[in-house]
């Protein structure tokens, strides 16, 4: 396995860990206490991006 496969692997991973954080972030906004404490990122967009990074990287890395 070349530079180039690790590289793509690794942003897979390091996108997989942040849909990991976003899911969990997105669920927490979800079961708040408070529904006027509204956050301010927007969490499924992120899942979204993250999820499309790391199915590209894992083509690439595998093609």
């Amino acid at each position: 396995m070349d530079d180039a496969h690790k590289l793509l692997w690794t942003i897979a991973g390091v996108a997989a860990m942040l849909f990991a954080v976003a899911v969990l972030a997105e669920r927490r906004r979800t079961l708040r206490r408070d529904p006027d404490r509204v956050g301010w990122m927007p969490w499924t967009l992120v899942q979204l991006m993250a999820v499309l990074v790391m199915v590209f990287g894992v083509a690439m890395a595998v093609k």
